[in-house]
């Protein structure tokens, strides 16, 4: 028995100095550090993302040794049968941006080819779906009347003919316009939103929303030359008075209100330039501004845009398609105990300069207004070192049991309620506030509101705020910790200008800010 675990022991001994002499005899050994392969690896990381309704921008991880990169496209085809389009891209171009046609599902493959001698990498998969495409273009000055409209497209494409609603409208494009890209359409109707969608065909190219002028018909034509104020004196309740393009400055004040009354430019491209401002009091229960170039005058006393002057019910104040600038105090304010407005609406704007020089920038605090609505508007360099909306609760409303509904949604807001200030100084007694998809940047608000009575759970969503970091501070009491948020720089073109345009793609696909600056 002893022998046999002797031999156990010996024939272990030497199974364990064979293997490690086996170690020491391969120790020396080059070992692998690279893989031998005949081909290059397949890129990783492919992303695809669909800018601009059939761009597809494409990035993926680079790497060395690699002359260039292979992409093809297969048109709602995933075995890639028929290529659609094959394109050499470099690395220097990623991420990179190609165009597409609408409505269409891509398979997309991706190969590296190689500098070194190496056959071409596997294919790299992805698969991506546009929208409904986007060849028509912006309208241009004049483009768009009262009886007609010219649509434009890019020039030279493939299109058929453009339907419009209501009414069912076809109209067929022929040889030329299809090159020049361009076709005015007759017999519309006016003050009418129509909604245009371009065809190559069954295929759908383009659309575009326009809405027809005001026709002259029964309402008071208004000339440069005429008495402006007197005009206004002589209309009735409920006249429409169309002012003619033209420069009315050298007539200077504030307009009494006393009726229901609209106030329009006759061209909305060509916008009449006023200086003056609106003293609304008794007896105008509904003021439509619309398509006017208004400007103020320190000097003269013409500080305010509209001052509700009067006690009164008050129905509505449209101010719609103006352009604002270089008011001294205000721009809509109320200060007068019972007066009650239902409905203030501001949109489709540009305000400029108004610096708020002893009062807010909308400022009701012994009158009372229920609603507020300011959307697809820029403001710019308002309430300077004021705040921008100044609700209080001193009017006869705010105790009854009425809720003030404040809604903010795609506006552009640049270097406004600066030096600490608040967006939204709210106390009305029940207040509901509403911030959409604004773009809010360069400025040292304090933010939202430091007020307990201003709406403690406000619906704030994706908005973007950009050097303003009043708005996400949790010092403050009414702050956005909604997560939908981004703090993205817009990339303006030119803010001393006054072109707002951005450049950063994902607010353009957030849909964030006034609307004419996402082109």
């Amino acid at each position: 028995m002893k022998i046999k675990y002797i031999l156990k022991g010996i024939l272990t001994l030497l199974l364990t100095i064979g293997f490690v002499g086996c170690n020491i005899e391969n120790y020396d050994v080059e070992v692998i550090d690279e893989l031998s392969v005949n081909r290059e690896f397949a890129p990783i990381e492919l992303t695809a993302k669909i800018r601009n309704q059939t761009s597809v921008e494409l990035n993926w991880v680079t790497k060395e040794n690699i002359a260039h990169y292979i992409v093809e496209f297969s048109a709602d085809d995933a075995t890639f049968s028929n290529i659609y389009l094959s394109q050499q891209v470099n690395s220097n171009e990623l991420p990179i941006q190609i165009r597409l046609e609408g409505e269409t599902t891509y398979s997309i493959r991706l190969k590296a080819v190689s500098d070194r001698g190496l056959e071409d990498s596997s294919w790299a998969l992805v698969e991506a779906k546009t929208l409904t495409e986007q060849i028509m273009l912006p309208s241009e000055a004049g483009d768009i009347k009262a009886l007609q409209a010219t649509l434009r497209w890019e020039a030279g494409l493939n299109v058929t003919h453009i339907m419009l609603e209501p009414g069912t409208i076809r109209y067929d494009i022929n040889e030329q316009e299809k090159a020049v890209g361009m076709a005015t359409i007759p017999n519309l109707t006016s003050e009418t939103t129509y909604d245009a969608i371009l065809y190559n065909n069954s295929k759908i190219r383009g659309t575009s929303t326009f809405t027809t002028g005001i026709d002259i018909g029964d309402n008071t034509l208004v000339l440069p030359t005429d008495d402006l104020f007197q005009m206004i004196t002589d209309a009735a309740p409920g006249d429409i008075l169309l002012l003619e393009q033209g420069d009315y400055t050298s007539q200077i004040g504030a307009i009494t209100l006393d009726k229901s009354i609209t106030i329009q430019g006759l061209r909305t491209d060509f916008k009449p330039r006023l200086k003056v401002g609106f003293s609304i009091v008794a007896g105008a229960t509904d003021v439509r501004l619309i398509d006017l170039d208004l400007t103020g005058d320190a000097p003269s006393q013409l500080i305010d845009v509209v001052s509700y002057s009067d006690v009164g019910n008050y129905n509505s104040l449209l101010i719609s398609g103006c352009n604002i600038h270089d008011y001294d105090r205000s721009f809509v304010r109320g200060n007068t105990t019972n007066g009650i407005l239902q409905s203030l609406v501001v949109e489709n704007s540009i305000v400029t300069n108004v610096i708020t020089s002893g009062g807010d920038f909308i400022d009701f605090r012994n009158s009372d207004v229920l609603n507020v609505n300011l959307t697809t508007s820029t403001f710019n360099n308002c309430a300077v070192g004021r705040d921008f909306l100044r609700l209080d609760d001193a009017g006869t409303s705010t105790q009854t049991g009425l809720t003030c509904n404040v809604t903010l949604t795609n506006n552009t807001m640049y270097s406004c309620n600066t030096g600490g200030k608040r967006l939204l100084y709210v106390r009305f007694q029940s207040n509901k506030i509403t911030v959409k998809n604004n773009l809010i940047t360069d400025t040292d608000a304090k933010g939202y509101s430091d007020q307990s009575r201003t709406d403690p759970t406000p619906t704030l969503l994706n908005n973007n705020y950009f050097n303003a970091a009043g708005y996400l501070s949790s010092a403050v009491t009414i702050f956005d910790s909604s997560g939908t948020y981004t703090e993205l720089n817009p990339g303006y073109t030119n803010t001393a200008d006054g072109n707002f345009t951005i450049s950063n793609q994902t607010l353009k696909d957030n849909l964030v800010g006034d609307p004419r600056w996402r082109k």
